[in-house]
Order: C-alpha cells, then structure tokens, then sequence
C-alpha cells in the first residue's frame, strides 16, 4: 500500500520556525512531483509549494523568502523548511506525491498525507 506520512507540526509564535516532513512508503519506482498544500479553517485547500523530480521548485507568493521545499529522491522525501512564521499560516498542512509510478509503466491517481496542524499564536 502506497502512502504518505507527514510529521513536524506543531504550535509556534509568530517570526518562529517549524520543519514538515513527508515519507512516502509502498512499492513506488518514482514520484514526479511532490508538494505541501495547506487548508485553513473555511478555507479552500491551496498550494504551498511544490518541486519535480530534477528539483524545479514553485511556491506561493504568500510564502516566498519564508518557505523553502526540499526532496530527496533516493528516500522518497520532502520537508517543508518554515520561517518567519505569520498567523496567517495557520492551518492543516498536507503533502502530496504526483506522478506516481509503481513500475516503469504503472501510474496511480495523485495521493495525500492525512495532514498535520500548524498553528501560529501572535
């Protein structure tokens, strides 16, 4: 069974930092795309920040300069680095795997993390 887990949430003030980090687990042969989105309370889910297999990264413009994505493609992770953390960035932060393969010629449907709390108190 293919899954993501995610970890490092947590309670901050606000300018402080957190880590998130996501495993993937399963028989996979690659993920083209990994990411963390973000849902907050009556709010729609949105992207956070995203990056490719060959490390092309793409954030939203709420958390450029803060916000910094990494993967590692051998371990099938990817942290999110938070800092300078607002109030605004309150929410349930998910990760999420693209393109995924489990052989050279098997694609399955997009699959998410069960998500992890991030709560930023001013």
């Amino acid at each position: 069974q293919v899954q993501l887990v995610e970890s490092g949430g947590g309670l901050v003030q606000a300018g402080g930092s957190l880590r998130l980090s996501c495993a993937a687990s399963g028989s996979i042969f690659s993920i083209g795309i990994m990411g963390w989105y973000r849902q907050a309370p009556g709010k729609q889910r949105e992207l956070v920040a995203l990056i490719t297999s060959r490390a092309s990264t793409n954030y939203a413009d709420s958390v450029k300069g803060r916000f910094t994505i990494f993967r590692d493609n051998a371990k099938k992770t990817v942290d999110l680095e938070m800092n300078s953390l607002k109030p605004e960035d309150t929410a349930v932060y998910y990760c999420n795997a693209d393109q995924v393969m489990l052989t050279s010629r098997s694609t399955i449907p997009p699959i998410w993390g069960q998500g992890t709390q991030v709560t930023v108190s001013s």
